[in-house]
């Protein structure tokens, strides 16, 4: 008896690391760094972030425009989401999404995302310790997205964005595209999904360095290519009741400049109200602890009002905290409203 199960677990350890060779191909060494913008991998979703960013098949708000334009098509309420991310050595990364509906045409979003570093005093070789003067690095994209329905089960966004990239005196332009699909099942709210990031011409910095005896004055550096991702995932709800839902999702990423790798989360609600999250990253490094998070659905005045938190731990980085609203126009609110002043004009 004991034999067979040494050859079983024997087998199984085999198994198990051809499957993770076949699945995860060794190129993250080769791929690590080619890429610019860096700031378009963050995530701007409290939600996704504290699901491990498994979010590419979940109905979205006016955040799914940071993981998969087609999930705008969920909505039919008016939607404004902001977030803040506390990010790693005094950085800070924020974004803003603005979220309208048409019941014929579809769903636009505007959004905007931005990536600060603070001032930073300038060195050189004779001044180690400091100049007195400072610079700035930052990064902005801004983009306008759009998303249909074609039947109830099937709807498709895409989304066109700006990119700016300033550090010190080099300056960057680019764009960059998103496109996404979304498949709905009734099978226990069973989704499939299809996503592609940041897809677009490569970036180049232009500028002048200082003047040094060391140095040069250079006007372009070498262009790398944007952070593509190209994701593939599954959400469902296998647990649902008047008071308590289970909502569980698992996404496969391929990214253009690391290793391909898998985000689990699972997200626990009770009474529509509150909300807890966990999930795990499998295959990325420096992040190997799960991720956690909640949140809280209120009210502000008439309108449905969401309050997200999230946790991402990191092991050498510390970890890294992101806080995001979403506010919901009441659109029976909206209706009452503009009847009330017909009726007030006709009188």
């Amino acid at each position: 008896m004991k034999n067979a199960l040494l050859k079983v677990v024997l087998v199984l350890t085999i198994l198990n690391s051809k499957i993770k060779g076949q699945v995860f191909p060794q190129l993250g060494a080769q791929r690590a760094g080619i890429s610019a913008l860096t700031f378009l991998k963050i995530d701007g979703s409290p939600r996704s972030s504290g699901m491990g960013g498994s979010q590419v098949a979940v109905n979205g708000d006016a955040f799914a425009v940071t993981y998969n334009v087609a999930a705008l098509a969920d909505n039919e309420q008016m939607n404004f989401a902001g977030s803040n991310t506390f990010y790693v050595a005094g950085t800070n990364h924020a974004f803003f999404s603005a979220m309208i509906p048409h019941a014929k045409l579809g769903n636009f979003a505007l959004h905007a995302t931005s990536f600060t570093t603070g001032a930073m005093e300038r060195r050189t070789e004779f001044q180690p310790l400091g100049t007195g003067e400072y610079f700035y690095a930052y990064n902005v994209a801004v983009g306008l997205a759009y998303s249909k329905k074609l039947t109830e089960m099937f709807s498709y966004g895409i989304s066109l964005k700006y990119i700016n990239e300033t550090l010190d005196r080099f300056v960057a332009h680019t764009a960059a595209m998103d496109l996404g699909f979304l498949y709905r099942t009734d099978f226990k709210n069973l989704k499939f999904a299809i996503s592609l990031q940041n897809f677009g011409p490569n970036s180049k910095l232009k500028g002048k360095q200082p003047n040094s005896p060391f140095s040069k004055n250079q006007k372009e550096l070498e262009s790398n290519p944007s952070p593509t991702n190209f994701s593939l995932g599954i959400s469902m709800i296998p647990f649902k009741n008047e008071k308590h839902q289970i909502l569980t999702a698992i996404q496969l990423n391929h990214p253009n400049d690391n290793a391909e790798n898998i985000r689990l989360g699972a997200e626990y609600g009770w009474n529509d109200f509150l909300f807890f999250r966990a999930g795990y990253k499998i295959n990325v490094k420096d992040q190997t602890l799960p991720t956690f998070g909640f949140g809280l659905k209120t009210r502000f005045t008439k309108h449905p009002l969401i309050i997200d938190y999230a946790i991402d731990p990191t092991l050498y980085l510390g970890w890294v905290h992101r806080i995001g609203l979403s506010l919901f126009i009441n659109k029976q609110t909206r209706e009452e409203n503009t009847s009330n002043e017909e009726k007030k004009s006709q009188n």
